[in-house]
């Protein structure tokens, strides 16, 4: 019975001193959050855009679109994109109906839809490619993105900045309670996506102005150090 005991304390003691230690070691931590940003003019885009066709038939809309997705394809290759740059994204067939819940449903058509991908490289080109893709008969526009192509070797620098930026901050309070910052214990970097721009469906013959500006990069860290006497 004696030994039962003594062990039952001894198994007290040992939780009670392992639950005592993430308290007696967050007191000699301090965590901060740095942040640093990076702004950058894109140099690529990207645009998501199509054809929507109508037809009394399913084969009278699918023709229809397949025409003028081709005259579309070519103004854009015509422009100098390379084939890996266009892509296919989204291919659909849909019936259309008459919309007056007064009157019995009634088939008025179908409709097909054909949306592109695009890749351009050299943002200069960008409004001409726009020009070109709704003249030969692009009617709808999803979305438009400027992208920065060096993105990593910018982010690889505000990572830097942001982690030294931490460091400042640790020092400050560091100072503030008397100790000195220690080892890195903990990073955590939150995530951030850049911006893109969408666009509404455009029609042939309308301008096209396009301004992608600046880009920021921004990253943020949140870094734990131990603090020593």
């Amino acid at each position: 019975m004696i030994m039962t005991m003594s062990r039952s304390l001894l198994s007290a003691l040992v939780l009670a001193f392992a639950l005592a230690l993430p308290a007696q070691a967050a007191e000699r931590l301090v965590t901060v959050t740095g942040e640093a940003t990076v702004s950058v003019a894109p140099d690529m885009a990207v645009i998501r855009i199509g054809v929507a066709s109508q037809g009394k038939t399913a084969r009278e809309a699918s023709d229809a679109n397949a025409r003028q997705m081709t005259a579309v394809l070519a103004a854009i290759k015509g422009a100098g994109i390379a084939e890996r740059d266009v892509q296919t994204s989204r291919l659909s067939l849909q019936p259309q109906y008459d919309s007056n819940r007064n009157a019995p449903v009634r088939l008025l058509g179908f409709q097909a839809n054909n949306q592109l991908t695009v890749n351009i490289r050299d943002i200069a080109q960008l409004p001409a490619i726009l020009d070109r893709a709704i003249g030969a008969g692009a009617n709808e526009m999803s979305g438009i993105e400027f992208v920065v192509s060096e993105q990593s070797k910018l982010l690889v620098r505000a990572r830097g900045e942001a982690l030294a930026d931490a460091h400042r901050q640790a020092e400050l309070y560091a100072r503030a309670a008397g100790a000195k910052v220690g080892q890195v214990v903990a990073i955590a970097e939150e995530g951030s996506a850049p911006p893109s721009f969408p666009m509404k469906a455009m029609r042939a013959g309308a301008a096209v102005p396009v301004a992608p500006g600046e880009q920021t990069l921004r990253v943020v860290v949140t870094v734990s150090y131990e603090l020593t006497p």
